[in-house]
């Protein structure tokens, strides 16, 4: 199965303490259906000093389910993704607007 949300996609979060919330995919899981969003899903992890850095408390992105995440298009809105034959590659397309990603 082909991804349908990948690493540098512009995504919104559609339910959670997140919702509305957008950002940048930075990394995705496909085995565990989880993706790291820029800014979205934050918990404060305490970190000790050490020589190398600064200790305190570091806002860090968590994981978030593949399904409440949803493509934006060119229009900022959440679409949903399909995949067509264009020529001899597969391409994924946004189905509101059916422009191609």
């Amino acid at each position: 199965m082909a991804a349908k949300l990948k690493k540098g996609d512009t995504v919104i979060v559609l339910t959670g303490k997140d919702k509305g919330k957008s950002g940048e995919i930075t990394s995705v899981n496909p085995t565990a259906n989880k993706a790291v969003v820029e800014g979205v899903n934050t918990a404060i992890r305490h970190t000790k000093q050490s020589s190398t850095s600064q200790g305190g408390r570091l806002a860090k992105a968590m994981p978030i389910d593949l399904s409440n995440l949803a493509l934006t298009d060119k229009a900022g809105k959440a679409t949903r993704v399909g995949f067509r034959m264009e020529g001899d590659k597969k391409v994924r397309y946004a189905k509101t607007t059916g422009e191609a990603i």
